[in-house]
């Protein structure tokens, strides 16, 4: 309980992002487990409450409502399985869905109904989701769509140098100009709101099928939670690198409890901090971000190889060579960089590298996240037939 309570309370992202950069998200986060601990105590109602006022406050939290939505119908609105498992449909009951409309109305309509009384509610809905904003932020969030933009931008520049692309008809630093703005890809096929919104919806299909046709209990519900917060991160529009927090914090609950779970847990932890070292961007903060994250990653890594030291290790040899390759990237970025003349011509490079290479990271944690739900729900399947 004391490791996951030093995971969960000194988390390095959270300390820099609410009390280094500008946000609030540490009791917001508070609110979200609370409200999956209230799951784990059976206590539906109230962590239905829960989430809906965490909905009200920051709309982000819309990543995880498919887990929310799918366990809650499952496991408190039918309330009986057949002998084999399988849902019992005669078990529905409308009194209990009837009262999880009631909470999520009432939330909604105290928080809501003075916008939609001053006929301002189109406006919120416009700036919750601003889709003008474009695909990627200014600082590309490690997820798939950063992959992406650098293959069309290498792709690019290989096309102006053998001359396959004609540079009057290219628009110059499209994605790497700083600017939050729409923008179209050069060679690649320019992504639109609904394909992300598709890729989304398809990438966390499996987890919710896992949750209705292979329920595991509260557990399940958060491994699925942690899985749509990922999947989100990874193909939704206009993703802030701030989001990898919604996916690193659920999974401290599971990093204790299992050997393989530690293991994806610190490869997501370290490269998801690594990424949001941009945001600490002036000289004397460098020092300080290098420190608090080594010390935090230090702990993580010893406190989890201590709790399962009889399993061995929690990562392969190609994980920590990785990993490892972390130190002399930062290196580059902060210290080599700055010093080359390309500085002056190519000033988004560092952020590219950090960003593409801790996206390779997250990916793999994201594949491999998946397959081990998939597999071991199978198994757990299996295993009662």
């Amino acid at each position: 309980m004391f490791v996951l309570a030093v995971l969960l309370l000194w988390n390095f992202g959270l300390l820099i992002v609410d009390h280094i950069h500008f946000q609030y998200n540490g009791f917001l986060f508070g609110l979200m487990l609370l409200s999956v601990a209230r799951l784990f105590q059976k206590r539906h109602l109230e962590s239905a409450l829960l989430f809906t006022v965490l909905l009200h406050f920051k709309h982000i939290y819309i990543y995880v409502a498919p887990a929310y939505g799918v366990y809650l119908l499952r496991s408190y609105c039918f309330t009986a399985n057949k002998a084999d498992g399988s849902l019992k449909w005669s078990s529905f009951s409308f009194l209990r869905i009837t009262l999880l409309g009631l909470i999520v109305c009432l939330v909604s309509a105290l928080s809501l109904g003075p916008f939609a009384v001053l006929g301002q509610l189109p406006q919120v809905i416009s700036r919750l989701f601003p889709f003008k904003r474009g695909l990627c932020h200014a600082y590309w969030a490690p997820n798939f769509w950063a992959l992406y933009n650098a293959v069309d931008k290498t792709l690019a520049v290989i096309g102006l140098k053998y001359k396959f692309l004609d540079p009057e008809k290219i628009p110059k630093a499209s994605m790497t100009g700083g600017l939050v703005q729409e923008f179209q890809h050069t060679v690649l096929p320019s992504v639109t709101p609904l394909a992300t919104l598709i890729c989304t919806f398809v990438s966390i299909l499996p987890s919710i099928f896992c949750l209705w046709f292979k329920p595991q209990g509260p557990r399940g519900f958060l491994q699925c939670l942690i899985l749509c917060a990922l999947s989100s991160f990874m193909f939704g529009w206009h993703v802030h690198e701030k989001a990898i927090l919604l996916a690193i914090l659920p999974l401290s609950l599971l990093s204790v409890e299992s050997p393989k779970y530690a293991g994806i847990y610190l490869i997501l932890t370290t490269t998801g901090h690594f990424s949001l070292f941009p945001l600490l961007f002036t000289p004397p903060e460098i020092p300080i971000k290098i420190l608090l994250m080594l010390l935090f990653t230090v702990y993580s890594f010893s406190s989890l190889r201590a709790l399962f030291r009889k399993e061995g290790p929690l990562l392969n040899w190609l994980e920590t060579i990785y990993l490892v390759q972390l130190v002399p990237l930062e290196f580059f970025c902060e210290i080599v960089f700055p010093l080359t003349p390309w500085n002056l011509k190519f000033p988004f490079i560092p952020l590219m590298l950090i960003s593409v290479y801790c996206a390779l990271g997250i990916t793999y944690t994201w594949l491999k996240l998946s397959i081990s739900v998939w597999t071991e729900s199978t198994a757990v399947r299996q295993k009662a037939d």
